[in-house]
């Protein structure tokens, strides 16, 4: 790594952090330690880091706000590069452009307050605008496929390519780049339309309230854990498996929300794992359902 280092000094790169304790970067707040933790200054320093690492066949992974992953406790051998510098935002009317490393919250919350409408979903979904679109994050009967334009993206072969709605194959929590990982997004372009800035206000804020009695928000969690199967709900499933406030370790299926798995305090991602595990196998068992995993596990080959 001292060589991989080396160069992405010479090439000037950005910025680079080594030996980090990825739990600080994920919304669990577990999972061991990482060798090499890179920000690009921008697109052209992506393409130049990912040619330096594939010719030196070092694994990589880019990373958003670490709220839909459990890496493990084991260290990661390889470099997990942070877009975060891909962070500008240009508007024009009800039309949004913006970079893949744009905090989804931030953004929506900003469009809210001056009067455009479509992204009041997103308020209280803690990624980034590439995380976001990557597994098609929604709530509230919407998601990014309603609103999202097009995408300009990194192609495998390190072409920089638009691509629009309808190449995206947007579904519930799924999306092109899901099914395609080599793909990395670059920025987004987002429609938005004109609406009352009070009634959005008003709509964010009777949201906010509900989710502060319904989801255990004081716990670092990543969320959902289950996509909802078809025509039923997965905390339902989950809580008639008698699963509410069952603990493995510092892992804790929530009082307040089945589908929700908490950290409550010094969980390792194996304990967090293994309460997954056991959840989706008991609900399979009773109720003859598959559930679906949103989260991505990163780093459990070994």
């Amino acid at each position: 790594m001292k060589d991989i280092i080396k160069e992405i000094r010479f090439q000037k790169i950005g910025r680079y952090l080594e030996n980090v304790n990825i739990a600080k970067y994920t919304s669990y707040r577990v999972g061991g330690e990482v060798a090499l933790l890179v920000y690009p200054d921008n697109i052209l320093k992506l393409v130049e880091l990912i040619k330096i690492l594939r010719d030196n066949h070092i694994k990589h992974k880019v990373l958003g706000n670490g709220s839909n992953v459990i890496f493990s406790d084991n260290r990661y051998e390889g470099v997990i590069i942070k877009l975060d510098n891909f962070n500008y935002l240009e508007k024009k009317d009800t039309v949004i452009t913006v970079g893949a490393g744009y905090n989804l919250m931030k953004l929506a919350m900003e469009m809210s307050k001056l009067g455009l409408s479509g992204l009041e979903f997103a308020t209280g979904i803690p990624g980034t605008v590439g995380g976001a679109i990557y597994m098609n994050a929604g709530a509230y009967k919407s998601d990014m496929g309603y609103i999202v334009s097009s995408i300009k993206v990194l192609t495998p072969n390190l072409q920089i390519k638009d691509m629009y709605n309808s190449d995206l194959d947007f579904h519930y929590r799924t999306s092109f780049l899901q099914k395609n990982p080599t793909y990395v997004c670059l920025e987004a372009t987002i429609v938005l339309r004109n609406a009352d800035k009070k009634e959005i206000m008003e709509l964010i804020e009777k949201r906010k309230q509900k989710r502060l009695i319904t989801q255990p928000l004081e716990y670092p969690s990543a969320g959902s854990v289950f996509r909802n199967p078809e025509n039923d709900y997965a905390g339902r499933l989950i809580e008639v498996c008698d699963f509410k406030g069952y603990q493995k370790g510092g892992a804790l299926v929530s009082p307040k929300h089945a589908n929700f798995i908490v950290n409550i305090g010094n969980a390792t991602a194996k304990d967090v794992r293994d309460l997954i595990m056991e959840v989706k196998d008991k609900v399979l068992k009773e109720h003859g359902v598959e559930l679906m995993i949103e989260q991505e596990f990163v780093n459990w080959e070994s």
